[in-house]
């Protein structure tokens, strides 16, 4: 977003999608349980907060359409390049999300971005293998355009998405929103698995940088309650996760110190929820 037309929406994006306030976590805490929701939601999400995109997807089960499906989305990211902005897409080097920034008809080959891109810069996948990599299934989003959809009623519409995910409306087999809370705590009180230490800070580290953004956007549209409620769940996230990242996690007290912090960040998400319910 930022390289894009449309990059006053960079920031705000992450919490007006929802995405700042969405939380997964599997009782074994593999990293997976953070891409484990409805990939076909991403275009209602992201266009709640005032963007127009375009979406391709198949899934498991969907494999007479698979040529269709693909070529589809083909389209849509040759036309988005054409016009300057990348397209998010799923599993292009490893099964993350990653971008596609560009294309070549003579070599049949996308330019693409992954999450690892520090081990290779620019990376190249065939057309033919969108969608039928490691985890066979494809997911194409491109963002077209802005909306006349005001400020207001974007505001609105994040309180309602963020509601929803944290009051456990919006589907996942593992435990989401408010539930993830004690899902995570749980490892951090009584027998402790030092095997899982790195699970442990790939979860504070994803959720508490999101926090951010739900901070950021709710100081921006002046909603001081929240502000301050969600800069204090991000620091108790990202004080977390610096335990975790020292020898302190090694230690009772350290550990007792993280289900501490984030048993106050769970306080006050259940507060904000409230508040945000008092909008309607």
């Amino acid at each position: 977003m930022k390289n894009s037309p449309w990059s006053e929406y960079a920031e705000d994006i992450v919490a007006t999608s929802g995405f700042a306030f969405r939380m997964w976590v599997s009782d074994d805490l593999c990293p997976s349980a953070t891409s484990m929701w409805q990939f076909c939601m991403q275009k209602q999400w992201v266009e709640n907060g005032g963007l127009m995109c375009d979406y391709v997807e198949r899934l498991w089960g969907q494999d007479d359409a698979e040529e269709f499906l693909r070529n589809e989305a083909i389209k849509v990211i040759k036309r988005s390049v054409d016009n300057g902005v990348p397209v998010v897409s799923w599993d292009i080097e490893v099964p993350e999300w990653g971008l596609i920034t560009g294309y070549n008809d003579e070599t049949q080959t996308f330019s693409t971005l992954a999450i690892n891109s520090w081990k290779s810069m620019s990376a190249q996948m065939s057309y033919d293998t969108l969608g039928k990599r490691e985890i066979p299934i494809m997911s194409v989003l491109a963002v077209t355009g802005k909306s006349n959809k005001s400020r207001e009623a974007i505001l609105t519409d994040t309180k309602r998405l963020a509601i929803t995910h944290l009051l456990g409306g919006e589907w996942c087999d593992n435990a989401k929103g408010l539930k993830a809370y004690p899902a995570l705590i749980h490892h951090f009180e009584g027998e402790f698995n030092t095997e899982l230490i790195w699970n442990m800070k790939y979860f504070l580290g994803t959720y508490g940088e999101l926090k951010y953004y739900a901070w950021k956007y709710f100081e921006k549209e002046d909603e001081r309650e929240l502000a301050q409620i969600y800069k204090d769940v991000h620091n108790a996230w990202i004080e977390s996760f610096g335990v975790v990242n020292s020898d302190g996690i090694n230690r009772p007290e350290g550990r007792a110190k993280v289900a501490e912090l984030l048993k106050s960040a769970h306080n006050n998400e259940k507060k904000a929820v409230e508040i945000m319910e008092k909008s309607f």
